[in-house]
């Protein structure tokens, strides 16, 4: 007899950074060398202190339950960085410690939506935010961005588009795919109107560390400086590299503490214990040091992509400030993104990954490069696609383009 899934498994749909990267590598075990552009990863792993804290803590037996909302010595370490890189004040007893950012967005949809309730978020945006608020019964509402709002929501399109059955907002800042934040005073008039009609306010910040500074601020500012009350998520995977180590945080208001406490016990009892222990190490000045010359090699990156992509006739419409992506308008290829990234994976061995992962809104015409590999490869990269645009624009002038690949 055949196993009935539930409904929801039907609705979420395919991974496709994920699925580009099975395909790299069944390339790979072919012999060809795959170029995976395809998933954030920072290349650099965790800095080198909170790998020797890692040591101690398995030399020290740190294995076992820890309380769900993680140990105290982190939520405090935490809570002191929010103090040191962005002058705000946080209670620690507001830091809940979670099995990675993804965890974080579990709990708090589960603890936000009800079935009916709508969210609004900006399309394009990371699929599996909208899929978590989906699997509670919760509806998306996609709201199309433009250039004009660097791809992300702003106040007027937030007031636009609310309506009787929504309950709250989804904001990331930096964003993935587009790389690209929400400008401050924007994001403070974007919460206020969230705000003011009785909506939640939930701020994915797990690039903020990774985002450019001003003059006035060397480093990014987070949402809590302007609303105290904002629900923010964050994350070791990103400016910490911390990635399949699985921890990550969130702040939530004191009233939200208690119920986001209980659905952690019950849905994952608490995080790895010795990766909470390892990870107050990142906190140390050494280590925030290490993170924050990392920070200067991604903008060297940055700068070496958006040159490179220029130069090969690829355009990025809104140039990223903070999560290392670019979001690639390959409309004048005259091409789909799936059949561009398909082709780019086969004929040039670099992985990508088509637009349609992250929404709806000329999602067939984007495509997004994570620019989160070394520098080596990352020029390689560009060489492959360079001569892949040759090839397409030789096809096309010649009338020859496989409508397979249109």
């Amino acid at each position: 007899m055949g196993i009935r899934l539930a409904g929801r498994t039907k609705d979420v749909a395919p991974f496709l950074a994920m699925e580009f990267g099975k395909h790299a590598l069944a390339l790979e075990a072919q012999g060809h060398r795959i170029i995976k552009l395809n998933i954030g990863e920072p290349d650099f792993g965790a800095p080198p202190g909170v790998v020797r804290a890692m040591h101690v803590a398995l030399d020290e037996r740190r294995t076992a339950y820890t309380a769900a909302l993680g140990v105290e010595p982190l939520r405090r370490a935490i809570a002191r960085h929010y103090g040191a890189a962005h002058g705000v004040d946080v209670d620690p007893q507001r830091v809940i410690v979670t099995a990675g950012a993804s965890a974080a967005l579990l709990l708090l949809t589960a603890a936000l939506v009800d079935p009916g309730d709508e969210v609004l978020v900006g399309d394009p945006s990371y699929p599996c935010n909208r899929h978590f608020v989906s699997s509670f019964g919760g509806r998306v509402k996609l709201v199309p961005t433009t250039t004009a709002t660097r791809y992300q929501l702003d106040r007027e399109l937030v007031e636009r588009h609310w309506g009787p059955q929504t309950r709250g907002v989804l904001v990331a800042t930096p964003s993935n795919p587009t790389g690209t934040s929400v400008p401050f005073d924007e994001l403070a008039a974007l919460c206020g109107a969230a705000s003011a009609r009785g909506g939640w306010r939930l701020v994915d910040e797990i690039y903020l560390g990774l985002q450019d500074g001003d003059a006035a601020h060397p480093t990014a500012r987070s949402v809590l400086a302007v609303d105290p009350d904002a629900i923010v998520v964050s994350s070791f995977s990103k400016y910490f590299g911390m990635t399949g180590w699985r921890l990550g945080w969130c702040v939530v208001p004191r009233e939200l503490v208690g119920a986001v406490e209980r659905l952690a016990q019950n849905y994952y009892i608490c995080p790895s214990s010795p990766a909470q222990h390892a990870a107050v190490a990142c906190f140390d000045a050494a280590a925030i040091a290490v993170c924050e010359e990392r920070r200067a090699r991604f903008a060297q990156r940055r700068e070496l992509v958006l040159r490179g992509l220029a130069s090969i006739g690829l355009d990025v419409p809104v140039a990223p400030d903070g999560a290392f992506y670019v979001y690639i308008d390959i409309a004048a290829t005259g091409m789909k993104a799936m059949p561009f990234c398909e082709l780019a994976l086969q004929e040039a061995h670099v992985a990508l990954t088509p637009g349609q992962d992250f929404g709806e809104a000329r999602a067939d015409e984007h495509v997004r490069l994570s620019y989160a590999a070394s520098e080596e490869d990352l020029a390689e990269a560009l060489h492959r696609l360079g001569g892949l645009m040759r090839r397409i624009r030789g096809a096309g002038s010649a009338g020859t383009a496989s409508s397979a690949t249109r």
